[in-house]
């Protein structure tokens, strides 16, 4: 799945006069924030894989499908 800025970051959204640097404290919050999303989603794609383990090794093929097509 790949990384994907969100939108509705209050960070992107500078006016003219202020600094555009975000605070340090917020950066550190955004990314504890994001580890702890990115971790429960990881914890319930390996779940769905061991509950529906056909649903799994078909979306397997479709990703070795999608990699043997990508051009680098």
């Amino acid at each position: 799945m790949p990384d994907r800025q969100r939108t509705d970051d209050t960070n992107d959204a500078v006016a003219g006069d202020q600094d555009p640097s975000p605070d340090a404290g917020n950066e550190a919050a955004r990314r504890r924030r994001r580890a702890q999303f990115l971790r429960e989603l990881h914890e319930a794609k390996a779940l769905r894989d061991r509950v529906q383990p056909r649903r799994a090794r078909a979306e397997r093929m479709r990703q070795a499908v999608r990699m043997r097509t990508f051009r680098w």
